[in-house]
């Protein structure tokens, strides 16, 4: 009986747009897709391995297949950078009158060796007992100054954990020295030694490029890499994270979205179509993709994660993270009556999903951009284990929000609509 009702739910909740580009988006293409990125050739698709490579390289050929043009004309789909990986060999010196207690300092530094004193001319940055900790050193960290950051000691049990010894930088990171103190100290001499590795990631993005309003960006996104191999939350014997909802759901869902826009060739506006790496180890590909657009000229973004299961709603449902903060979600739904489909609020405020995935950087900035999810984040049953396979994916519902997607975007896609920007000053 499912397999009669999906497909006729399906086809009555679009028929109206039978026999146009909509067909496009395919149960039997939407399932091609996802079975190859989460296949166990793919390895799970963990940063830095063969198998993130292999996935790379399947979307870049499905991007040239579908005629996307390549970022900045270059010569290839992939956005390549890299983060630099510290590993702290020798810290040495004293704070006050006593000698480095590593327990009371943290370094964050892309240089092999540095010293750092009284006069070496470091902005001095207080972080308070009443202050947010997190979202302080959040803020510190995006500087371009070299800090010298005194962190009041109530803050003690997280700062051992945050932001973490050799952990991955940007190659333009700034020295930033904490000191656990609730007083500035009267004198400190403190010196590193690193040894630095260089990590090579690569985004994958395509370009269709807009008509009349080209230097105007809609992005469509979704992250492509997983977990990789693991002993832990294993199946029997399968060690094998395929990560199919996490993200490869999002991940088809560009490349489909991808092909139908290009089939229509109408877009008004320039799309952009990337798949984000690094997004399980720090969010990396997402914040070097943001940093190459003036945030004034993105009108939206629309990130897709985890949407090959059915919503708390059911099927022919989604919800919308941050939906509060712009009328981009309402702008949607409109574009949406007569089919049956709903875009819901985020049904998860405690989580903080708005500042979680892929679209913070470019919301921090006040894009409207936001992330389109129909995971249970309270009952997802298999979110970061080995049994997030094809065969737990609802195929037929996660074309149907694939079309939901491509059809609720289309004032915005045309430059007719344009939704309200997220207000900066309300940001966490």
């Amino acid at each position: 009986m499912k397999q009669l009702v999906l497909p006729l739910l399906l086809c009555l909740t679009f028929q109206s747009y039978a026999q146009n580009p909509i067909e496009l988006i395919s149960v039997t293409e939407t399932e091609r897709i996802e079975k190859i990125l989460s296949s166990d050739e793919m390895q799970g698709r963990r940063t830095f391995t063969p198998g993130i490579e292999k996935a790379a390289a399947f979307i870049a050929a499905e991007f040239q297949q579908t005629g996307l043009q390549k970022w900045k004309n270059g010569n290839s789909y992939l956005q390549q950078f890299s983060m630099i990986r510290p590993r702290m060999v020798e810290v040495k010196g004293t704070i006050g009158a006593a000698p480095v207690d590593m327990r009371m300092i943290n370094v964050i530094s892309i240089q092999q060796s540095f010293e750092v004193t009284q006069t070496s001319g470091y902005e001095v940055v207080f972080i308070k007992k009443e202050d947010n900790y997190i979202n302080e050193v959040r803020k510190i960290m995006g500087s371009s100054k070299n800090t010298l950051v005194l962190v009041d000691t109530a803050h003690i049990r997280i700062f051992s954990r945050f932001p973490q010894r050799g952990g991955m930088l940007y190659p333009s990171q700034s020295n930033l020295l904490f000191i656990l103190s609730s007083e500035v100290p009267s004198s400190f001499s403190i010196s590193c030694k690193q040894e630095i590795t260089s990590m090579p990631l690569a985004n994958v993005v395509g370009v269709l490029p807009g008509k009349s309003k080209a230097n105007e960006y809609v992005i469509f996104s979704g992250h492509y890499d997983h977990l990789g191999i693991s002993t832990r939350n294993m199946v029997g014997t399968d060690s094998i994270y395929n990560g199919a909802n996490d993200d490869a759901a999002g991940t088809t869902a560009v490349m489909m979205l991808a092909r139908y826009f290009k089939k229509l060739n109408n877009n008004e506006r320039t799309l952009i179509f990337a798949a984000f790496t690094a997004e399980e180890v720090g969010g990396f590909g997402a914040t070097y993709f943001s940093k190459q657009f003036e945030p004034n000229q993105v009108m939206a973004m629309f990130n897709i994660e985890m949407i090959g299961t059915e919503s708390k709603w059911g099927r022919n449902s989604a919800y919308i993270t941050g939906f509060e903060k712009t009328d981009m979600g309402a702008l949607l739904q409109k574009n949406l009556e007569g089919t049956g489909f709903t875009f819901h609020p985020d049904p998860y405020p405690a989580q903080n999903l708005f500042y979680r995935s892929d679209n913070a950087t470019l919301a921090r900035l006040g894009v409207p951009a936001h992330t389109i999810s129909t995971s249970k984040m309270d009952s997802e049953p298999n979110y970061h284990k080995a049994s997030d396979e094809i065969g737990t994916l609802d195929m037929y519902n996660m074309t149907a929000i694939i079309r939901a997607i491509a059809l609720s975007s289309k004032g915005i896609v045309a430059g007719k609509e344009t939704p309200s920007r997220v207000d900066t000053s309300t940001l966490k």
